[in-house]
C-alpha cells in the first residue's frame, strides 16, 4: 500500500503564500506522476499542477505564474509553492501520486480571506 500525507495547508490573506507538502510513501515502485488538485465547494475536482517523473510539469491556467510544483525524489515527496494567493484559490486541495495505480491523499485546506 501506498501513504500519502499532506501538510501546509491553512489561512492566509489575499496576496500571501503559503507551501504545500505531500510525502509518499509505502510500497511505491515508480512514481510516473505527482500532482495536485483542488476541489472548491461545489465545484469538481481540477487538476492543478503535476510534475513527470522527467520533470516535465504542467499548471491549470489559473495558477501559471503563480504557483511552482517542485519534488524531492529522494524522499517521495511533491510541494507546491503558492503565491499571489486569491480567494478564488480556496478550496481542498489533494495529493495525487500515479504508480501503478492511483493514490489520493486526504487533502488539506487551503482558505484565502480577501
Amino acid at each position: 500500500q501506498v501513504q500519502l500525507v499532506e501538510s501546509g495547508g491553512g489561512l492566509v490573506q489575499a496576496g500571501g503564500s503559503l507551501r504545500l507538502s505531500c510525502a509518499a510513501s509505502g510500497s511505491i515502485f515508480r512514481i510516473n506522476v505527482m500532482g495536485w488538485y483542488r476541489q472548491a465547494p461545489g465545484k469538481q475536482r481540477e487538476l492543478v499542477a503535476l510534475i513527470r517523473s522527467g520533470g516535465s510539469t504542467n499548471y491549470v491556467d489559473s495558477v501559471k505564474g503563480r504557483f511552482t510544483i517542485s519534488r524531492d525524489t529522494s524522499k517521495n515527496t511533491v510541494y507546491l509553492q503558492m503565491n499571489s494567493l486569491k480567494p478564488e484559490d480556496t478550496a481542498v486541495y489533494y495529493c495525487y501520486l500515479m504508480t501503478l495505480n492511483n493514490y489520493w491523499g486526504q487533502g488539506t485546506q487551503v482558505t484565502v480571506s480577501s
